[in-house]
């Protein structure tokens, strides 16, 4: 299972959220690219890339930052956040960006998803971001009515990388994940299943990934920045 450091670019600042909220932000580093050279020299696989302020407003607004990023690192990163059309997608997978992730669209612009599926099959993920059960979009500013388990089953015949599944309200809480909501994403995803949110000790890692086979690796941010998970102990658990 893949322990996956998580870099949420804010106004081109590294910054962590509490529960999605841009006004509760705590800023981590001014220079993005230079935390994401830590997280791999300190052993991190794949790296997760969020543009939060696109994520709000629709369309791209930190890609210098991640373009930095990858152009920095020797190991893959997803990006994800304000990914809204067709040639932002491919802007990214052309610029060396592994897997970006579609969440608002998958939602509000299902073309959008299939076409994305069609032309780059398996580099396509899920984010599946849910409040008590229901998907939130607009970078968690708008909540629809759409239960997770509904959404996710209808992207059951798409040829997506996965899906990431973030219970916002566990996220930037430090309380753990959602292991009964996990679970049951795990039981109905056709797809490998990334987890994210709350994620604070090694047992969260090893109870995420007693979840099965399905689970491809877990996100981790604010336990990693905060000191509360030293990432080489995670990667222990996730390997064990």
């Amino acid at each position: 299972m893949l322990i996956i450091p998580a870099i949420d670019l804010k106004d081109g600042r590294c910054v962590r959220l509490r529960q999605g909220d841009l006004q509760a932000e705590t800023v981590y580093s001014d220079d993005p690219a230079a935390m994401a050279i830590q997280w791999e020299r300190r052993g991190a696989q794949l790296l997760h890339l969020v543009d939060l302020n696109g994520a709000v407003e629709g369309q791209p607004k930190n890609q210098a930052g991640i373009e930095a990023i990858v152009k920095s690192l020797s190991i893959p990163v997803q990006v994800g956040g304000g990914v809204r059309d067709m040639e932002t997608v491919r802007r990214y997978l052309d610029g060396g960006v592994r897997r970006v992730v579609l969440g608002t669209a998958a939602l509000r612009d299902r073309g959008l998803l299939e076409r994305a599926c069609a032309q780059f099959p398996s580099r396509i993920l899920l984010g599946l971001d849910a409040r008590n059960g229901k998907v939130a979009v607009q970078g968690w500013t708008s909540q629809s009515e759409t239960l997770a388990t509904d959404l996710l089953k209808s992207m059951a015949d798409l040829p997506l990388a996965g899906v990431i599944y973030t219970d916002i309200a566990r996220d930037g809480m430090l309380q753990g994940p959602n292991l009964p909501a996990l679970r049951e994403i795990v039981a109905r995803a056709p797809m490998p299943v990334i987890a994210s949110g709350g994620i604070t000790k090694a047992d969260d890692i090893r109870a995420i990934r007693s979840l099965g086979p399905r689970i491809e690796g877990a996100i981790v941010g604010k336990a990693l920045y905060d000191g509360k998970l030293d990432l080489q102990a995670a990667l222990a658990a996730a390997s064990k």
